[in-house]
């Protein structure tokens, strides 16, 4: 027998196994609807652990392993079916959902299922005519495209002419609704941004910029001006308009990974009082940054995401949530996001600190010095002997904006990342800023070019202003690791 005959029969136990799992879920199917009707548990935790042990007995030793394996995937596969038929087929529909933060958002809403629906755009009318689900949210580029396949729009969806929740009656039928529009009234409530009698300025003219032009419309603004490459206003005649009180950006630009970038320079507006901006990734673009800086009232999309989820959710249940959770939400998305990045005088301890954090909050530990040395394939001592200290600070500006873009990791920063002014908006713009106060002559020295050629008390003076106009937060970074480790975790609670 050649290989090709063994693959053959191996082909053919695999159309029995699909053909066997196949029955196996239909018949799940039938014990989910029993459960459902007898108010029963899904999960029967002896039960599973009882036929795991049957089957491991009767395998043969070398695959016991594999077959336990085998059968807790599979009582996976069958409690999430059993799941989605008891407590209804809730998620997304959008396009590409591979950084979505919904099911996040309704994990923390309740108990039930909430898929990503990936379709093309010849996939959405076939989906949308089966109504295998419950309800669902829509995101872009589908909030338009869903409506021709609805029964009937409220209010809101019809005079947005957007829809991103779709509910399935009990008769079958579909309604649209339309939740950026509470999602964004509460995010200018929560960012004290005021805009009836005023002047706004929006920023773009797509979805987003409908929904946010009927909510200051209906809030009783003054003036909306709209401003695109499309419309009479656009980025060349903006200068007519430096007179606006508030400014919202619905466009992505200074959305990951273009971080960075803004359509506007603030200075020009004498008389803002608020800017909001609908990206959350990152938890502060630019635009937000430039706003901080100026003491603006300022907001960004991270807390319309929950409250629309939360509105959603309402939809989907007939129930009320208190408005509270929508920034225990915002609060615990904003954490999982954000890097933890230290900065501090050479040989504080960062490194060591970092990796004891990124252990214990389950993070990937990185340092902008061993990142430099793999971009450069010098040791940090070679490039400034061979190179000098500027080419260093521009490789060092080069690392920090590219890793700063990233999320939910501990970055220890060289001593001297604060010297360039523009490495500030990077290391804050998706990141908690720490700065670690340790004393001058607990610092070590190994190594470190700069500290070893220069008095490291007038180096200190220096820097310390701008170790404190970075940082977030500051903590004493005297006594052991462990202690200042300990420091920074009441903090980040």
């Amino acid at each position: 027998m050649d290989i090709k005959d063994l693959r053959e029969e191996i082909n053919g136990i695999d159309e029995e196994l699909v053909s066997l799992f196949n029955k196996r879920m239909k018949l799940s199917l039938r014990i989910a609807q029993y459960k459902k009707e007898n108010n029963l548990s899904v999960f029967d935790k002896a039960r599973e652990e009882e036929i795991i042990n049957k089957v491991i007995t009767s395998s043969s030793p070398e695959n016991r392993d594999y077959i336990k394996k085998l059968y807790e995937d599979i009582f996976s596969f069958s409690r999430s079916l059993q799941e989605n038929h008891i407590n209804g087929q809730y998620g997304l529909l959008g396009e590409n959902l591979s950084h979505s933060y919904s099911p996040e958002i309704h994990s923390f809403l309740g108990d039930y299922s909430y898929t990503l629906f990936e379709k093309e755009i010849d996939e959405v009318a076939p989906f949308l005519e089966k109504r295998e689900f419950n309800a669902i949210n829509v995101t872009i580029p589908y909030k338009k495209t869903v409506m021709r396949y609805l029964d009937r729009l409220d209010e809101t969806a019809e005079k947005i002419c957007s829809v991103n929740t779709i509910i399935k009656e009990s008769d079958g039928t579909l309604t649209g609704y339309n939740t950026d529009y509470y999602g964004f009234s509460y995010m200018l409530s929560k960012g004290n941004i005021q805009v009836t009698g005023k002047k706004i300025l929006i920023l773009g003219d797509g979805g987003a910029s409908a929904t946010v032009q009927t909510v200051v419309k209906d809030l009783e603004a003054k003036e909306i001006i709209v401003v695109s490459r499309h419309t009479d206003t656009n980025y060349d005649n903006i200068h007519l308009h430096y007179d606006a009180d508030v400014i919202i950006n619905t466009t992505p630009v200074g959305m990951y990974p273009e971080n960075g970038a803004t359509l506007v320079d603030l200075d020009k507006f004498k008389n803002l009082s608020g800017v909001a901006d609908l990206i959350y990734n990152p938890v502060r673009t630019k635009l937000i940054l430039d706003a901080e800086k100026r003491g603006i009232n300022c907001i960004s999309g991270l807390y319309m995401l929950s409250a629309q989820g939360k509105k959603a959710a309402e939809l989907f249940f007939k129930k009320q949530y208190d408005d509270s959770i929508i920034d225990f939400i915002t609060e615990k998305l904003t954490f999982q996001m954000k890097n933890i990045v230290l900065v501090s005088m050479p040989g504080a301890g960062k490194t060591t600190l970092g990796k004891l954090l990124a252990e214990h909050y389950g993070r990937k530990f990185i340092d902008t010095d061993d990142l430099i040395t793999e971009k450069t394939g010098k040791s940090i001592p070679d490039i400034f002997d061979e190179y000098g200290e500027e080419y260093f600070r521009k490789t060092e500006t080069q690392v920090i904006k590219e890793i700063c873009k990233e999320k939910s990791l501990v970055i220890a920063t060289g001593g001297g990342a604060v010297i360039k002014e523009e490495n500030h908006d990077a290391l804050r713009q998706n990141s908690t800023v720490i700065f670690i106060n340790r004393n001058i002559d607990s610092l070590a020295t190994d190594s470190r070019p700069l500290s070893m050629k220069n008095n490291l008390y007038e180096m200190y003076q220096k820097r310390l202003p701008l170790y404190k106009a970075v940082c977030h937060y500051e903590v004493d970074g005297n006594g052991t690791i462990e202690e200042v480790a300990e420091r920074i975790g009441e903090i980040l609670k």
